[in-house]
């Protein structure tokens, strides 16, 4: 029976790769110039730093840019709701989401059973796996979890026959 996994995960060198262009752009941009900024990346978090909370939006919507030019889902990121002030300079933490959180993934399964596809779906930790009889069920299912707006962008992998 085909089965495939919904995951939702951010490919890390790529993400990686987003934020060294985004260092080049910040170095290149004029309204950056002499001004204090900066990307930092360890461990999915990014933190942006700039010298004012202005410039920090700035730079989430250069790492956001980069991002999709990467082919990373902007809507991965977990944007802080303020810029913490410390010295003489705000820090933003950008977090990426990894996995899929129970409550979304019960939304899911939920989508999935309403949509009366001929599937079966269960929670697997932080994905959700599906089985069905046939190919084009589960690439509609594909669809639905695509078309789905659950703030949260999904992959599908392990699809065998």
């Amino acid at each position: 029976m085909p089965s495939m996994d919904v995951v939702s995960e951010v490919d890390e060198v790529e993400l990686r790769n987003a934020v060294d262009n985004s260092r080049r752009e910040l170095a290149g941009r004029f309204d950056f110039r002499g001004k204090e900024a900066d990307f930092e990346y360890k461990d999915h978090v990014v933190t942006l730093k700039a010298e004012d909370d202005f410039q920090c939006q700035q730079l989430v919507d250069i790492l956001r840019i980069q991002l999709s030019k990467r082919n990373v889902d902007p809507s991965a990121m977990d944007v802080d709701d303020k810029s913490v002030h410390s010295g003489k300079t705000f820090s933003l933490r950008v977090k990426f989401k990894e996995g899929i959180e129970t409550l979304i993934a019960k939304k899911l399964v939920k989508a999935i059973k309403d949509s009366k596809i001929k599937v079966q779906s269960s929670i697997q930790g932080d994905s959700v796996r599906v089985t069905g009889k046939k190919r084009d069920d589960l690439q509609a299912v594909m669809r639905l979890a695509k078309e789905a707006d659950l703030g949260q962008p999904f992959q599908f992998n392990n699809f065998r026959d």
